[in-house]
């Protein structure tokens, strides 16, 4: 693979809004959900913050992570590849570039939460570390789609 990681710039919004509605549109539709129009509205002070990370080829954003700093742990709140670059194993790089991340801050683990129907989600996890630490309701009420949480101890 030749792509590059690094944190995301102001100027790359648009792209890293683009891959992340091509790769949460399926995901959502399952669900039962659209992408409204503002769902990304937080992304801009989320890139200014440097909690944004890009997978970079050639120039064009083909990946994004999403993350917020917490207590001694990177939370993943979203890991988007470009549908061009589903089953490349550009998802499975970032999630290890984005290990690099969480050791380089000094954190004790890496969380995220995905939906409990998505299988092939919970196992791409389970293959890097992470492990099941919980099962319910999503917090934001926007669906009733059990969620699962999982964590990864570095």
């Amino acid at each position: 693979m030749s792509f590059s990681f690094r944190t995301a710039r102001p100027a790359e919004c648009a792209d890293a809004d683009r891959v992340l509605r091509a790769a949460f549109t399926p995901y959502l539709a399952k669900l039962g959900r659209e992408i409204p129009a503002d769902y990304y509205k937080w992304l801009p002070a989320s890139i200014e913050r440097g909690d944004v990370f890009v997978a970079d080829e050639g120039g064009r954003v083909v990946g994004v992570a999403a993350t917020e700093q917490r207590p001694a742990e990177l939370f993943l709140d979203r890991l988007a590849v470009d549908p061009s670059k589903q089953g490349t194993g550009l998802g499975r790089w970032l999630l290890e570039r984005l290990d690099e991340v969480a050791r380089s801050r000094g954190d004790r683990t890496v969380s995220l939460v995905t939906a409990e129907m998505m299988d092939h989600l919970i196992k791409l996890y389970g293959s890097h570390g992470f492990e099941i630490v919980h099962r319910g309701p999503p917090d934001h009420g926007r669906d009733a789609h059990t969620r699962v949480h999982m964590l990864k101890r570095l």
